[in-house]
This record gives structure tokens, sequence and C-alpha cells, in this order.
């Protein structure tokens, strides 16, 4: 993260990090909290504004580089994350995010997010997970559940859906994360986390359209509910859940199950290990869905190695002391030609 020159203002406030540009969603959408975080941590953080870009693709998620103050890109459908690597490589400077939705990322996007995150390239992206789409008016999208009814599927899904962790965690993201629109003190932790990581970062985010999907998430974010379908992950911490931490979950035949806490031994727990190199344990949360088991929410994965952009630079220099440099325009025309009799 790129941090201002703290002796040229005052400490910033989270509304410094806004554009003077109207907020246009619909009344109620997560899309406000999320973007209210990542103001707030954003002014913790003392981001530089002008070392700071949002890039975007198409879908209600796509609005946001337009309200935040910095520099940003409203591109094309599906493709944010070949514009934000190309930037990245040119500007390595620069603190790049991604901001789509699960039909922007995981339908006409999904290739180019899978290639972004298995190269480890050092940008974050911000899954807005709502598992519909929402601007062409609730037709179901690649994470909608299978046999509900929709719009484009009144009889019901006929798919079934993709799940954005397991994904990025197959793609070897060295950061995957997930929290809640609702829970906006996790939000903050996990955006955080996520600003601080130097490699492919992955966060999903439970966001609820209360137009064409409301209360999709309710059984992770009600008061009185949630506590027994969500685990928050603590590294080095048990999977311990439930309103009084009475549940945990343990690896028994290879298959997630829930038991009472007081029917096994503390030393053998399953305790989340984020900083585990194998993806196996990353991998088995990623698979644990309401309602057959709680979901876990947090940080599942944080480690680190070379990022895409240290590859490439590396590689340029290489090429440099061994062929030397040359004019691009004789690159160009060069000698390697040939004609077709």
């Amino acid at each position: 993260m790129n941090v201002a020159n703290p002796t040229s203002f005052a400490a910033p406030k989270p509304s410094d990090y806004g554009s003077d540009q109207d907020v246009r969603w619909c009344p109620g959408c997560g899309d406000y909290a999320i973007l209210a975080q990542m103001k707030k941590v954003m002014a913790k953080m003392n981001a530089d504004r002008s070392k700071t870009v949002f890039i975007s693709g198409i879908g209600c998620s796509s609005r946001f580089p337009y309200y935040m103050n910095t520099y940003g890109f409203h591109s094309i459908h599906g493709r944010a994350p070949t514009l934000a690597t190309g930037l990245k490589l040119a500007r390595p400077d620069l603190d790049v995010w991604v901001i789509t939705g699960d039909g922007d990322a995981l339908s006409i996007g999904g290739n180019h997010v899978i290639h972004a995150m298995r190269r480890n390239v050092d940008i974050k992206l911000l899954l807005f997970n709502n598992r519909v789409y929402g601007l062409t008016k609730g037709q179901y999208s690649p994470t909608t559940e299978q046999q509900k009814p929709s719009k484009s599927a009144p009889m019901g899904v006929p798919d079934l859906p993709i799940h954005p962790l397991s994904l990025a965690v197959a793609c070897n993201a060295t950061f995957v994360a997930r929290t809640l629109d609702r829970d906006i003190k996790h939000m903050e932790y996990v955006l955080e986390r996520a600003a601080r990581h130097r490699g492919s970062a992955f966060v999903e985010i439970y966001q609820n359209c209360n137009i064409f999907n409301d209360g999709a998430f309710n059984y992770a974010t009600d008061r009185t509910t949630g506590k027994d379908h969500v685990i928050y992950l603590e590294h080095g911490k048990p999977l311990v859940f439930g309103h009084n931490d009475d549940k945990v979950v343990r690896v028994a035949n290879m298959k997630m199950e829930v038991v009472n806490r007081d029917s096994v031994a503390e030393d053998q727990l399953l305790v989340h290990d984020e900083k585990a190199v194998n993806t196996s344990l990353a991998f088995l949360l990623s698979r644990m869905h309401h309602p057959e088991m709680p979901e876990p929410v947090g940080v599942f994965r944080d480690i680190e190695y070379a990022t895409y952009g240290d590859v490439v630079v590396n590689q340029s220099e290489q090429a440099r002391q061994r062929f030397g440099t040359s004019d691009l325009q004789q690159l160009v025309a060069g000698n390697d030609t040939w004609e077709v009799q």
C-alpha cells in the first residue's frame, strides 16, 4: 500500500477518499457499506490517492470507481483483471484494485480472473456476490443456488453454482478471504488485510441485493441465528462456532463434520492455519456451505511468494544483460521476414 507523505497534509478522513459524484445505487443496497468501509480503510492507512486505482467491469458494483477520489477505470464486461494486470506491470508503483460482481467476474470474466490469480499478480480483487444479476434486473448468475426460481429460470435454476473461493484457492491465489456486507467491523478488518498483502488477493463479499435477491444471506447476517451458521476464522485457533461456542468442526473419514465441543478433546480440534502453503485446508473450508454446514468467513489463506511483476521484471533485466538494448522501431521492422510465392 502506497502511503501519502504524512507531512504534506493533516491526517486524512474517510470522506477525503470519496468523490463528488452522487452515489447511484438502490437505497438499502449492500454496496453502500462496502464503499464506506473501503474509504475508512484508505484513510486509516493514509493511502496515497495519486497512486491508487480502482478498475471495474460491468454491473452494479462496477460503478465503484466513480465514487472514489482516486484514479479509476470503468472498463468492459469481465475484462477488469486484464486491464489491472497490464497496469500493474506498466506501473508497479501503483496500488491496483479490481471491483467486480459474481456475474462480471465468474461468467464472461471467469477466464481472466483465473489467470490473474494463478499468476500472482499484485492486485486486490473484491467480488461483490449477491447471487443475482442486479443491473439487468434479476436473471440468475453463476453463483445462484440450483433450483432457485429467477426471472431467467422461472422453473428453477438448472445449473450448479460456482463457489468463488474454491476457484480462487484452486488457482493458488496467495490471499483468499470472505466477509459480509452487514458486518462492517469484520469487513474493515478483511479489507485492510487485503490492502497490506503483496500478491493476488481475492475477497468475496456477501452483498445483499434488496431489490432482486433480498435476504439471500440472512442466515449468516441475522443477529439471532448467524452465530449458528457462521464460523469466524482466526489463525491458530480451532473452528468453533455457535451462540455459546459449543460447536466445532473436525475432519473425519476425509470429510468435514460438526460435533459438540464437549465431545472432542482440545488437542483433536481442527485448528485454522491461514499460512499453510498446501491448499488442502483452505479448499476444504471453501466447500463448507449453508445449510449443510456452517460457512467460514475471514482469511482462508495468506501466504507470499514472488509476484508476476517480480518475475517479469527479473526476466527483462536478464534479457537486457544478455542481449543488450535495441531500438524499438528496428525490432518491429526486423530482419525476420519472408515472401510467399
